[in-house]
């Protein structure tokens, strides 16, 4: 019942978002597998292709706050978690919570800020707490953080550290639409904004039963070990300096399970794990210095890396249902 609860729910708030956001189901699949399993999302690509819009779409769909964060090279920590500052009127300090502080965080142009500025995002993405001048504040579930970047202006910009990266479980790339998409992008568009009269179709109580129950999904010792044995090419390949961290494997396993729910299944299969290993895997590999860096190249290697591995034959992972 509580996998039929969660699939129902990510249905709801899917046909909620696209009634802005057009041509982007699959995307829009990947931010709800985060937002259930308590992940967050690298949303990467070129001006205008609707980071922001998507993101926005999906905060507004749900019954929680929200924040958005410019990130530019004068933010400061202290402008992203908060600080102390002495009330006159009280004769006391008082802590003022920055913009972290909220269920759903946009993190706009978040490679704009200094390495100083990212990091402050290190803790409050792995431990869903900040500290501020030594008193460690606890921040509120469901919590989110949805940043975006565009990968081709590298003026002005700061690339986020391998430390950075592996704290987001899935990192989604938008495309351009089709021809067809974009015409009717202009048609929704063209009189109004559909994004201003979006309204919640779901509660922070129901992310938060979802997160708790995501997990009863059936994973056979079989996908366990297809998974690892995934993990483990990564760090045998020659092109790859920097392969797959244990924290990288226990973010496809929670991926997997919430995605075999959204494709209506209770138990993984295979398809699952190949399905978000690019999404998963793709943004935490370090390439080789001595491999010359071409387009797409991470996505080739993860293929020939998933070519390489045995594939569980059906009998195994339904074993135990």
């Amino acid at each position: 019942m509580e996998l039929h609860f969660i699939r129902e729910l990510a249905q709801k708030i899917k046909g909620n978002v696209e009634k802005v956001v057009i041509g982007k189901e699959e995307q829009l699949d990947l931010l709800l597998v985060a937002l259930i399993s308590s992940g967050h999302v690298l949303l990467e690509d070129v001006p205008g292709t609707g980071k922001t819009l998507l993101a926005k779409s999906l905060a507004k769909s749900l019954d929680c706050t929200f924040k958005r964060i410019q990130f530019t090279p004068d933010l400061l920590p202290s402008d992203v978690t908060g600080i102390h500052f002495y009330n006159q009127k009280e004769g006391e300090f008082e802590c003022r919570l920055g913009p972290i502080f909220a269920n759903i965080v946009l993190a706009d142009e978040i490679n704009r800020a200094t390495p100083r500025t990212q990091s402050s995002l290190l803790e409050v993405m792995e431990e869903r707490q900040a500290t501020i001048d030594g008193e460690t504040y606890p921040l509120e579930r469901p919590f989110m953080v949805l940043a975006t970047q565009n990968p081709v202006e590298s003026q002005g910009t700061f690339p986020l550290p391998e430390a950075q990266l592996d704290r987001f479980l899935i990192k989604v790339n938008l495309g351009y639409p089709t021809k067809e998409e974009g015409i009717d992008i202009l048609r929704r568009f063209k009189e109004n904004d559909p994004l201003e009269d979006l309204q919640p179709v779901a509660s922070q109580e129901d992310i938060r039963r979802a997160g708790q129950f995501y997990s009863q999904v059936y994973m056979s010792d079989e996908i366990l070990h297809y998974i690892m044995a995934i993990v483990e090419k990564t760090r045998e390949r020659s092109d790859i300096e920097l392969g797959i961290s244990p924290r990288g494997s226990q973010a496809l396993l929670k991926a997997v399970q919430v995605y075999a729910i959204l494709k209506g299944r209770d138990f993984v299969s295979p398809d699952d794990v190949k399905a978000l290993v690019k999404p998963v895997f793709g943004h935490r590999l370090l390439l080789s210095s001595l491999i010359p860096v071409k387009k797409d190249q991470i996505h080739a290697i993860l293929d020939a890396v998933l070519d390489e591995v045995m594939v569980p034959s059906e009998d195994d992972f339904v074993k135990g249902l």
